[in-house]
C-alpha cells in the first residue's frame, strides 16, 4: 500500500478544509465552476477502480446471497424507516429539511463507495455487482418513499435515469475494459492505486468549494441537520458490522457490506431535488451538507475496518 493510500483519511479531511476555504475566498462564479470538477474526477476514479477488477470476481455475487440479502434489507427496508424516524423526531417542524434528508438517506451510493471499499481491501467484485441493482431499485422506489414517508412525490425523469446509468456505470466500465484488454491496467497498477485517492481528494475539495457559501448562508438549518446525519452515519456501520458477524461473512465481504450500506448517492439525489423542487432550496441543502459529513466518515471507516494484508512467511 502506498503512502498516499495509508494517509487517505487525513488527505480527505485536508481536501475538505482546503476546498471550503477556497470556496469562501473565490468569486462566486469561480466557486460554482469548481463543482464541475466533481463528476469528471469521480468518473476517472471509477475507471481506476473498475480496471483493477477481475471479470471473474463479478460472478461472486451468486455466492454472496447472505451479503446481498443483508444489503437489500438495510438499504431498502431499514434505512427508509430510519430516515423517516430521524426526520419526524428531529426535523418535524421543517418539512423541506425533512424531505431533503429523506432523499439523501434512501439513495444508496453507486459510485465512491467502491473507492472506499477498495481502500479498505473489501470485495470490490461483489461491490461492483451490487451497483446496478442499487441504482435501479433506488430510482424505482424513490418516488414511493417520498410519497409514503415525506408526503410528496419526487418523480424521476427518463433523462436523469439515462445519464445516471451511462455516466456512472457504462462509461467507466467501458474505459476500464479497454485498459484491461490492452494490458494497461496491469502495467500501470501502482500508478492507478496512487491516483485513485488523489482523485477522491480532488472531488471532495471541489464539492466543498462549490457549496461553501451555501453552507455558511444556512448555518441554523445545518445545525438542525447535523444530529440526524451523524446519527445515520453512526448507526448504519454498526448495524452492518453486526449483520456481517451474524452471517459470519469473511473480512472482505464484511467491509463491502459496511460500505455499501453506509455510503449515500448524494449526486443523483441532488439532481432529483433540483428537478423536482426547484423553488425549495432547503431540500437541496441536505444533499449538499450530507457529503460534507459522509466523506470524512467513509475515509475514517476505511481505516478502521481495513482488512489486514495476508501474512507472508520469511524467505
Amino acid at each position: 500500500m502506498s503512502v498516499v493510500e495509508r494517509l487517505q483519511g487525513l488527505l480527505v479531511a485536508g481536501a475538505a478544509a482546503l476546498g471550503f476555504g477556497a470556496g469562501l475566498l473565490l468569486a462566486p462564479g469561480a466557486a460554482a465552476a469548481a463543482g464541475g470538477l466533481v463528476l469528471p474526477a469521480l468518473l476517472i476514479m471509477l475507471v481506476g477502480v473498475f480496471s483493477q477488477l477481475s471479470p471473474g470476481r463479478l460472478g461472486a455475487i451468486r455466492d454472496a446471497r447472505g451479503l446481498l440479502a443483508a444489503s437489500l434489507v438495510l438499504n431498502f427496508v431499514f434505512t427508509p424507516a430510519l430516515a423517516w424516524a430521524l426526520g419526524a423526531g428531529l426535523l418535524g417542524g421543517q418539512p423541506d429539511l425533512r424531505i431533503g434528508l429523506l432523499l439523501l438517506l434512501v439513495t444508496p451510493c453507486t459510485d465512491w463507495y467502491l473507492v472506499f471499499t477498495a481502500a479498505a481491501r473489501g470485495h470490490t467484485g461483489i461491490g461492483a455487482a451490487l451497483l446496478p441493482l442499487n441504482l435501479g431499485l433506488q430510482l424505482v422506489l424513490l418516488p414511493v418513499y417520498v410519497l409514503l414517508l415525506g408526503g410528496q412525490a419526487a418523480m424521476v425523469d427518463a433523462r436523469t435515469l439515462a445519464e445516471a446509468v451511462l455516466l456512472v456505470l457504462l462509461v467507466p466500465l467501458a474505459a476500464a475494459f479497454v485498459l484491461r484488454r490492452t494490458g494497461a491496467a496491469e502495467r500501470y497498477a501502482p500508478a492507478i492505486g496512487t491516483a485513485t485517492p488523489l482523485l477522491l481528494c480532488l472531488a471532495v475539495a471541489a464539492m466543498f468549494a462549490a457549496h461553501a457559501r451555501t453552507v455558511t448562508a444556512h448555518g441554523v438549518e445545518i445545525l438542525m441537520l447535523l444530529p440526524a446525519l451523524l446519527a445515520f452515519f453512526l448507526v448504519l456501520p454498526v448495524l452492518a458490522a453486526l449483520a456481517a458477524r451474524l452471517l459470519r461473512l469473511p473480512a472482505d465481504r464484511r467491509v463491502t457490506l459496511i460500505m455499501v450500506t453506509t455510503a449515500r448517492n448524494s449526486p443523483i439525489a441532488l439532481g432529483l431535488a433540483v428537478t423536482a423542487f426547484p423553488d425549495r432550496p432547503l431540500i437541496a441543502l441536505a444533499l449538499v451538507v450530507g457529503p460534507l459529513i459522509e466523506l470524512p466518515i467513509l475515509a475514517l471507516l476505511a481505516q478502521l475496518v481495513r482488512v489486514a494484508p495476508p501474512r507472508t512467511s520469511p524467505g
